[in-house]
C-alpha cells in the first residue's frame, strides 16, 4: 500500500513484488481546482518507472464528497451519514468528468509498465458495470485520437461491503481479480464507525462474521479462478498473518513498514500450521 510516489524506494528495499494499492486521493485534497489529466499521468507514469516492471494496481479516487474541495467535481449537499453517502465509486460515477480525466491517465500509463486499476466500495453489479462502460468509451476515445494504451488491461474491484461478498459469484465473471479491504468490511459488517471512540471496543477484526465473509469470498474468487489479495490494517498485524495464510490468502497488500515483520512469520510456519 503507498499513497506518495517516494514510497516506491521502501517497497523495493523491503522486498515487494508489487504496488497491491496505490491510493489516488492526495491529487485532490487540499486543492482548490480538480487535478488535470496531464497531472494524473505525471504521477503514474513516475511510479511505474519507479518500480521498474513489477504490477501497479491504481485505486480510483476513494473520498468522500465532503473531503473534496468546493469547486472540485459538482456541487454538493451535506450529508448526515457520509459513511452511507456520496463516497468512493458512487462519487467518480456522479461526476464523470472528473472520473473520465482519471481513467484517461491511468489508461495513458498503461503504455508505461504493468497497471491495473481498482474499483473501490462496489456494492452492486449496476456501479461496476457504469465503471466498466465508461473505461470502454475512454478506450474507443483514445483509439480514435490515436493515444496508446494496454488493451488487456486488468480489471478489479474492492471487496468492502457484505453486499459485494454475497454477490462475489457474479460480480467474479466480470472482473480480473477482487482485493479485500478489511478496514470498511468489518466497519459495514459489524455497524460500527471505526473512527468513532465510543464504539471502538465493538470493532473486531476477528469477529466470526467478519472471518466467515473473508473465507466466503477467497472461497468464491478461487472457484472463479480469479486472484485475491487483502490489504488494510488487518493484512499488516503479524498477530493476523497465520490466519489469514489458513483461510486461503496468498497476497497480501500492506504498508513497507510491515513487509518484513509479516515476511518473517509467513516463512516461519507450514500451511498446515495455518489451516
Amino acid at each position: 500500500n503507498i499513497e506518495f510516489p517516494h514510497e516506491v524506494d521502501a517497497c523495493q528495499q523491503r522486498g515487494a513484488e508489487g504496488i497491491g494499492l496505490y491510493r489516488t486521493e492526495f491529487l485532490y485534497l487540499g486543492q482548490d481546482q480538480e487535478p488535470t489529466e496531464e497531472d494524473h499521468y505525471q504521477v503514474y507514469a513516475k511510479v511505474v518507472q519507479e518500480k521498474g516492471g513489477a504490477p501497479i494496481v491504481i485505486r480510483t479516487l476513494d473520498l468522500r464528497a465532503d473531503k473534496i474541495a468546493r469547486g472540485v467535481g459538482e456541487s454538493r449537499v451535506a450529508e448526515s451519514n457520509p459513511f452511507l453517502g456520496v463516497r468512493s465509486i458512487r462519487l467518480s460515477l456522479r461526476n464523470i468528468s472528473l472520473f473520465r480525466t482519471q481513467l484517461r491517465a491511468i489508461l495513458r500509463a498503461s503504455m508505461l509498465g504493468e497497471i491495473h486499476v481498482m474499483f473501490p466500495l462496489v456494492s452492486t453489479l449496476h456501479e461496476l458495470r457504469q465503471a466498466k462502460m465508461l473505461l470502454t468509451d475512454i478506450m474507443e476515445d483514445l483509439d480514435e485520437e490515436g493515444i496508446p494504451y494496454d488493451r488487456n488491461l486488468k480489471i478489479g474491484m474492492m471487496v468492502e461491503v457484505p453486499s459485494s461478498v454475497i454477490m462475489l459469484d457474479h460480480f467474479a465473471k466480470e472482473v480480473d481479480f477482487i482485493s479485500i479491504g478489511t478496514n470498511d468490511l468489518v466497519q459495514y459488517t459489524l455497524a460500527v464507525d471505526r473512527s468513532n471512540k465510543e464504539v471502538a471496543a465493538l470493532y473486531n477484526n476477528c469477529d466470526p462474521a467478519v472471518l466467515r465473509l473473508i473465507e466466503m469470498t477467497v472461497r468464491l474468487a478461487k472457484e472463479a479462478d480469479i486472484k485475491t489479495t487483502l490489504c488494510g490494517q488487518m493484512g499488516g498485524n503479524p498477530i493476523y498473518a497465520m490466519l489469514l495464510i489458513g483461510l486461503g490468502l496468498r497476497s497480501l497488500s500492506i504498508t513497507p513498514s510491515a513487509i518484513p515483520e509479516i515476511k518473517k512469520v509467513c516463512r516461519s510456519v507450514s500451511l498446515a500450521q495455518c489451516e
